[in-house]
């Protein structure tokens, strides 16, 4: 059994997100204790897993909410769930691919600052030096 405060430090989320979502209808199996706090158990972290996932990689509120009430009405809604999940992987492939692109120009431009620092060099790309 988990709290909020459980969860969020166990998969590295912040409680007021956790909250968010709960609020959100995102958790709709998470019961309440005697206090009215919040209880995940084990599987319940499978749903915050894949709402962490799918709001990771950009889907919004509104989507995720509505792949959540695919799973609830069941295995009719399988086709629906897998178009949903196989459009936002495209999209994050598409989010990765341009994350690769940033990653070689900042290995290009550490490598760059390195020599220029190794050397002693002045760094003749930026425009501030050509005044």
């Amino acid at each position: 059994m988990y709290t909020i405060k459980n969860v969020a430090e166990k998969l590295n989320i912040s409680e007021h997100t956790l909250r968010f979502w709960a609020k959100n209808g995102f958790f709709p199996f998470v019961k309440r204790n005697k206090n009215n706090i919040r209880i995940f158990e084990e599987n319940d972290l499978e749903w915050v897993k894949i709402v962490k996932c799918l709001r990771s990689v950009g889907l919004d509120n509104k989507s995720v909410k509505k792949y959540i009430e695919y799973c609830i009405e069941g295995d009719s809604t399988i086709s629906k769930r897998y178009k949903l999940i196989k459009e936002t992987k495209t999209k994050a492939e598409l989010q990765l691919s341009e994350l690769q692109k940033q990653i070689q120009l900042l290995n290009y431009k550490e490598e760059y600052y390195m020599k220029l620092i190794n050397s002693h060099a002045k760094d003749t790309w930026n425009p501030m030096n050509k005044k």
